[in-house]
């Protein structure tokens, strides 16, 4: 049987979280979900994701604070990252790499879109 793959998804916004795990479904992935920046950084540490989602945007850490701070770690260097925001395509296509991020994706987003980006950084 194929690995489930684990996906943390930080995101202050539960319509985000929700939306997401929609678009994720038929991937068959195993959701964790987390409110703030910190809380990333915790579940990150606890349930080691394959993949981690990450919204710029949160309280306490921004997700480019919890993108470097997963880069500034050998144990969890193998962890893909890929940045949500709605900051403007021009300051993601800048910042999302600067931040060590894999890939971002501006939102509005389409579930396809979402679920074919995710699908590449299983890979």
């Amino acid at each position: 049987m194929p690995e489930i793959p684990k996906i943390l998804v930080a995101d202050d916004d539960l319509e985000i979280q929700k939306m997401v795990a929609a678009a994720l479904k038929p991937i068959g992935a195993d959701l964790v979900f987390a409110d703030d920046g910190e809380q990333a950084v915790e579940k990150l540490l606890v349930e080691k994701p394959r993949l981690v989602i990450l919204d710029v945007m949160m309280p306490k850490l921004t997700g480019w604070e919890v993108a470097k701070y997963i880069r500034g770690r050998d144990d969890l260097k193998d962890m893909k990252i890929l940045i949500l925001t709605a900051i403007g395509e021009k300051v993601s296509d800048a910042t999302s790499p600067l931040a060590g991020a894999d890939d971002h994706l501006d939102k509005p987003f389409t579930f396809e879109e979402l679920a074919d980006r995710v699908r590449a950084l299983l890979e």
